[in-house]
């Protein structure tokens, strides 16, 4: 018989192949067929928990972080102090179409839903709010970070002339290590209230040519009794004394010659004498500005993540917020390195006075205080701020299963405190469950962690003040290293998680 011809170039076709293709379901087209070995996956791998590096995570985008921690950056340069953090906030907030609430209060407007608010108190504290399409009473969906950082403050009665030098004394803020502040370049920050009632604002030492400050320091060659003391007694509060100066006034008859110089350089400049030092808030804080770290530019090396590094995400993340299904606010409060104390911290009535004007703006029924109540009661907040990330250095002041690492992403802290979870708001498993999964399925990379050993120490955050309100509270934060340093070091791929995170949980 003859051999049929076949086309060139087309293999002969298999009748036992056609006829089991055709018994298999039909594939879209560039879609690879499943791997049945794949599928069938190890049990063990669905029973256990593990942690993943935040840049192999297919939702973090490489470009979108780079020009996240690009805003950042240049927001960080800014607002180096907790006024300049507000100031730039409500520039930002208003460009966004933010109006103020106390205006709105004094119309007497009703809020309806995507509306959007701010109040700002004592140029320290900053609550935005986007009117949600549940009522108020209904709960609301909060960020609550800090704003303020530890610094080195100038004292009320600061100059000094000796040996030939003019210094101020300080007060240091926060918890810092008294040794890390001497020997940089500082930059003085603040405000001044002159004895006519005018207001002032000082910036010196940030801009180029700018003169800069430092807290000296003894050379090795003499500091034996020094560096034989423990680090407490060795670096004196007192002795954190700024230097400012050491040209004398051209009067050789003068008395304190070279403080007086500085008196009449300030006095020319800004118009002040030596007694508005009493009304002022002066800050140092270290004058490098905030740059990449590392071969790879993978991080952020800068002064005050703490706590900035979550309120930045927090304030992105409210300023894109539209039409979201409960209230979302974002709460950045002041003083919560020294305890959240005063009318500008965590512990103040300020964010119930919000809440009670929002729910008074919203409500369909009379005012009342039970709807407060009910707003709180029904809220739920991410504590915005920062972990301890794990430093291989000092590795042995975490318990590793339990740690924030740099570069996994959102540190999640159920409880804070220290030594038997003392002063600790301890978020319910209920509420870690439900963040858990919202984070899981948006894909935001995430892991649980701790603030240290168990007697290691430990800290707390503005959690314990907002869950007594009523509000359920989990810290969640951006891990650090370095943490309360004039440098502290952050990953890029975290501080974008934050953003992420908070994000899809006000939305």
């Amino acid at each position: 018989m003859a051999e049929e011809k076949r086309k060139r170039g087309r293999p002969r076709k298999n009748p036992d192949a056609v006829a089991a293709a055709a018994e298999k379901p039909a594939r879209r087209r560039g879609r690879p067929p499943k791997n049945k070995a794949a599928e069938a996956t190890n049990p063990a791998e669905k029973l256990v928990y593990r942690t993943g590096n935040a840049w192999d995570n297919p939702s973090m985008s490489e470009r979108e972080i780079e020009r996240f921690c690009k805003g950042y950056k240049a927001f960080l340069n800014k607002a180096k102090t907790e006024r300049e953090f507000v100031r730039e906030a409500e520039e930002l907030a208003i460009r966004n179409g933010f109006v103020d609430l106390d205006k709105v209060l004094e119309n007497k407007t009703p809020l309806k839903p995507g509306d959007k608010v701010y109040r700002i108190v004592k140029k320290k504290m900053m609550m935005l709010a986007v009117i949600g399409n549940k009522p108020c009473e209904a709960g609301t969906r909060m960020i609550g970070a800090h704003i303020d950082s530890p610094r080195v403050d100038i004292k009320q009665n600061p100059l000094y002339e000796s040996t030939d030098m003019v210094f101020m004394k300080t007060h240091y803020y926060g918890g810092i290590k008294k040794y890390q502040w001497l020997a940089i370049p500082l930059a003085l920050h603040g405000t001044i209230m002159k004895a006519d009632g005018s207001v002032i604002d000082i910036c010196i030492g940030e801009d180029e040519g700018d003169p800069v400050f430092t807290i000296t320091d003894l050379l090795p060659h003499l500091a034996k009794d020094q560096m034989d003391k423990k680090l407490d007694v060795a670096f004196r509060g007192e002795a954190m004394n700024v230097l400012a100066g050491s040209r004398p006034d051209p009067d050789k008859e003068a008395k304190n010659r070279f403080k007086l110089n500085i008196l009449k350089i300030l006095n020319e400049k800004y118009g002040i004498t030596e007694e508005d030092f009493i009304s002022a808030e002066l800050e140092m804080v270290p004058a490098f500005k905030a740059q990449d770290l590392g071969f790879d530019r993978s991080m952020i090396g800068a002064y005050g993540h703490d706590d900035r590094v979550c309120a930045y995400p927090a304030l992105m993340a409210i300023l894109e917020t539209q039409n979201p299904e409960y209230t979302a606010v974002c709460v950045l409060t002041d003083k919560e390195e020294i305890g959240s104390v005063g009318n500008t911290g965590a512990q103040s009535r300020a964010l119930e006075n919000f809440l009670a004007d929002l729910c008074a703006l919203t409500t369909q029924e009379p005012y009342s205080d039970r709807l407060l109540r009910s707003c709180l009661d029904k809220s739920q907040m991410l504590s915005a701020d920062v972990n301890a990330a794990v430093d291989p250095n000092f590795d042995d002041t975490h318990d590793k299963l339990n740690a924030a690492y740099l570069g996994k992403g959102l540190a999640i802290l159920k409880f804070s405190g220290s030594r038997g979870k003392s002063g600790a708001s301890d978020a319910h498993a209920e509420f870690v469950g439900e963040i858990r999964r919202l984070f899981n399925e948006n894909k935001i990379p995430w892991h649980i962690t701790e603030l240290g050993a168990v007697d290691k120490g430990g800290g707390g955050t503005i959690a314990m003040m907002i869950a007594n309100l009523g509000v359920d509270v989990l810290d969640v934060g951006v891990p650090v290293l370095s943490m309360h340093a004039p440098f502290e070091v952050v990953s890029k791929v975290d501080v974008y998680a934050a953003f992420k995170g908070y994000s899809v949980f006000l939305k």
